[in-house]
């Protein structure tokens, strides 16, 4: 939601629905700078994938670690968001620890996401030496 949307009921369709999911990704990818590096990551592995020509499976692995990274990401900024509204960005013990809980889901899907690469690159790659 910009800031002209000024909305503070339920939204009426699918499409109001989907329009504000839109503007959160967007919102998500400009504010948040390691959104961007996992969206960079994402596009690097998508066309090392297609280079490296990975079958049917390896991309159904390659696109769980990708969404499941994204997905940590976008929670965690969510967290963020929400603590720092609720604490008006004064320091908590809970707070902290529920920001560094919600960093820790993105580092455990990212560290997932590279097992998951390693396990399908790797091999390829070497196999090219």
């Amino acid at each position: 939601m910009g800031l002209k949307d000024k909305q503070t009921t339920k939204n009426h369709n699918l499409g109001q629905s989907m329009r504000h999911a839109f503007a959160g990704l967007i919102a998500v990818a400009h504010l948040e700078r390691n959104m961007r590096w996992h969206l960079l990551a994402s596009i690097l592995v998508l066309v090392g994938g297609w280079g490296l020509q990975v079958d049917r499976g390896e991309w159904l692995w390659l696109i769980l670690a990708i969404f499941l990274v994204i997905q940590s990401e976008l929670a965690n900024t969510v967290v963020e968001n929400v603590v720092d509204l609720l604490t008006d960005q004064h320091y908590a013990l809970a707070a902290k620890y529920a920001k560094d809980m919600a960093a820790a889901a993105v580092l455990v899907a990212a560290i997932f996401a590279i097992v998951v690469g390693l396990i399908i690159f790797l091999p390829k790659l070497l196999w090219l030496i």
